[in-house]
């Protein structure tokens, strides 16, 4: 049944595929890095709400891939432009909110944190979302990776797409629970002020780090 279902819609090795997926997912990044500072900020249910938000946000460049509309970034400098700005402008910010609480005086870091367990997790959600919706080297990565995957004489490239798309986003949000379960884990065995204040500039440095390379990239 889903080797006639791959056939059909003209895809092939689907092994290479997963794996490849397992190693993109493992590799340090924005999305890693949103993850697992939320979850050792606020616990495992920010850090499942963050990822939720993230796999939202790899579907949405699976939906514009499959219907063309992320080649629109590969050929217009002025789109690649004005969204990779808006993603290292929104880096930045989440960057700040972090090192605000390390700079900030150490009784009132002791009381609150950058993503305290009363922060409506829709807010953690739409984080997410947005910091993988505002890079447009996602989009890309997507319009150039999956059709590698695609017979060049599939008559459904569109559903192939999706189906491929449903794939990364799947496989993707197991990647990032599973990720949160041992961040929550480590978060557990020892929360002292000091160590979160410590992960909050350490993520909040990388985030800064990340946002310059966004902004630094280019078409290619």
């Amino acid at each position: 049944m889903l080797q006639e279902l791959l056939n059909t819609l003209g895809l092939h090795d689907l092994a290479l595929f997963s794996f490849t997926v397992l190693v993109l997912n493992a590799t340090p990044g924005v999305d890693m890095v949103f993850a697992v500072s939320r979850t050792l900020a606020g616990g495992a249910r920010a850090g499942v709400a963050a990822s939720l938000g993230i796999s939202a946000g790899c579907a949405v460049h699976s939906l514009l891939a499959a219907f063309g509309l992320a080649a629109v970034l590969a050929v217009s400098p002025w789109a690649f432009a004005a969204i990779k700005w808006a993603g290292a402008a929104y880096l930045v910010w989440l960057a700040w909110g972090m090192l605000s609480s390390v700079w900030a005086p150490a009784a009132a870091a002791s009381d609150t944190s950058v993503v305290p367990e009363c922060v409506p997790l829709w807010r953690l959600f739409r984080q997410g979302l947005l910091t993988n919706v505002l890079n447009p080297k996602v989009a890309l990565f997507v319009l150039a990776f999956l059709p590698q995957f695609i017979n060049p004489d599939a008559e459904h490239k569109t559903l192939a797409f999706l189906f491929l798309g449903a794939w990364l986003v799947v496989q993707g949000t197991l990647f990032l629970l599973v990720l949160v379960a041992v961040s929550a884990r480590l978060r557990s065995l020892g929360g002292s002020p000091r160590l979160g204040r410590w992960l909050n500039g350490l993520g909040g440095g990388l985030f800064m780090g990340l946002a310059a390379k966004l902004a630094l990239s280019e078409v290619r």
